[in-house]
């Protein structure tokens, strides 16, 4: 066990020089803004502690709130650079799409054109969702051809599609996750089991499709957006 906990110790340190290199490039200030808010948020409960005359207790306490305020600046901060460095790439739904949470099933890439226009599949407890991501009204044509090949398999399915972009009536790339989670919740596990079964025709159909390469740094962890 302790070798176990040993030999996970480093993978994780690494992980987060990872993460830290990969945000400075986005955000070259992203170690001033973390170590501030670290020094501030101790200083404050210091200083509340010297005023109630328990400055050690204070400071065992602001040191615990400095880490605590510091993780949550610094993950804010990466998930931004992260989602930056996804923005307008091709694949970056589907990265998206693939930490979505356990309870859906994610078909990358069932529809593609010439231009890289893509629509993504994913089933789960809210019916079927279609993303597309690519040129709007390109993206438009997939979604609809696609839905009603959808539809002709599920027809007593949900199937809620959705474009990727940051124009009226499409969902921000880092709101995309959210927005899949918020969808009402209307088929049971077992329904959820029987469609993704009577869509895997379809997906085989695409199966020799190429599948763009995801556009993910190398040991980045995609943040789950909010």
């Amino acid at each position: 066990m302790a070798r176990k906990e040993t030999s996970e110790n480093p993978g994780r340190l690494q992980q987060i020089a990872q993460t830290y290199k990969m945000t400075r490039r986005a955000d070259s200030k992203v170690g001033l803004v973390v170590a501030a808010v670290g020094i501030v948020t101790f200083g404050v409960i210091l200083a509340l502690g010297f005023l109630i005359d328990h400055p050690i207790y204070a400071g065992i306490l602001g040191l615990l709130f400095a880490f605590l305020a510091m993780a949550i600046v610094f993950g804010r901060r990466a998930e931004k650079a992260a989602f930056g460095q996804l923005e307008g790439q091709v694949g970056a739904a589907a990265a998206v799409l693939d930490n979505v949470g356990r309870g859906w099933t994610v078909t990358p890439a069932v529809a593609m054109n010439k231009s890289q226009d893509v629509v993504h599949r994913a089933v789960g407890k809210a019916g079927v969702v279609l993303v597309g991501e690519g040129n709007p009204n390109r993206v438009k044509a997939l979604l609809g051809a696609e839905k009603k090949k959808v539809a002709r398999v599920v027809f007593d399915v949900p199937i809620t599609d959705i474009i990727v972009g940051n124009e009226e009536g499409q969902v921000p790339l880092k709101k995309v996750r959210t927005t899949l989670l918020k969808l009402p919740r209307v088929l049971a596990g077992p329904k959820v089991t029987e469609v993704n079964d009577r869509l895997r025709s379809l997906g085989t159909l695409m199966s020799n499709m190429p599948i763009p390469k995801g556009p993910m740094p190398k040991g980045m962890r995609m943040p789950k957006g909010r």
